[in-house]
């Protein structure tokens, strides 16, 4: 029995380091986690004062506040959603689609600390065509896979503003997938207030450098392809 599950999770092992390196491939991938003593110290800090006191989090502390915005997504119960709308006091559920297709009613958030920074610093406002985004995590792994692509009429509009990065208690939330390849998509049922707030700016999107111009009638899987080849001949 100890022979056959050692088989079993190796093979599952081998699966999920080639679905690693395909993503790869397509996508870039996102930065390691590692935090010191210190600096986990310094976020533990800020993070509970913003609770304590319930107001917007200022952060002016020594490190990127990138950073401390992947470090409460990865230690705390909580949930991100980005918005150029700084004033949401609570979130009511709307109709949307998940990755999958299926139509569900509920407040869309993610566990990812890079994902909404996009949403809350493109202003959509100024989009022309469409845009196409991902997260993808591979199961087993703790980094995920990234694409952000806008049309070339949009990206001609500057399309960068500030925005708000809120979090939300996890308690309501459940994810919408847990494939081998899934979005990192997580739904609530029910509204959610959100319990702290942090202001960013488009310098704090960590791909801010690498959005990607696509046609807006061409299909998802030829923009997903071309995605870093794109980028690569955009800086010859």
């Amino acid at each position: 029995m100890d022979r056959t599950r050692t088989f079993l999770h190796g093979g599952k092992d081998v699966i999920g380091r080639f679905a690693s390196l395909f993503m790869g491939v397509l996508f870039y991938r996102g930065p390691q986690l590692d935090f010191s003593v210190e600096e986990a110290a310094e976020y533990e800090s800020v993070f509970a004062d913003a609770l304590r006191d319930q107001a917007e989090i200022r952060y002016t502390g020594r490190y990127s506040k990138s950073r401390f915005i992947q470090y409460i997504a990865a230690r705390k119960p909580v949930l991100l959603h980005g918005s150029n709308n700084p004033d949401i006091e609570e979130f009511e559920t709307r109709k949307q689609t998940l990755f999958s297709g299926l139509y569900v009613e509920a407040v869309f958030a993610t566990k990812d600390g890079i994902w909404p920074l996009f949403y809350a610093v493109f202003d959509r406002s100024k989009l022309m065509g469409n845009f196409r985004n991902a997260c993808i995590k591979v199961r087993g792994r703790k980094r995920g896979y990234y694409l952000f692509s806008l049309t070339r009429e949009t990206m001609e509009q500057r399309p960068w503003t500030g925005g708000m990065i809120y979090f939300l208690p996890e308690a309501s939330f459940e994810r919408a997938k847990t494939t081998l390849l899934s979005f990192d998509e997580w739904t609530s049922p029910i509204p959610v207030k959100p319990i702290a707030k942090i202001a960013v700016e488009p310098q704090d999107f960590f791909f801010l450098d690498k959005v990607s111009c696509h046609n807006p009638v061409e299909s998802v899987i030829r923009s997903w392809l071309l995605y870093k080849i794109r980028l690569r001949l955009k800086r010859k």
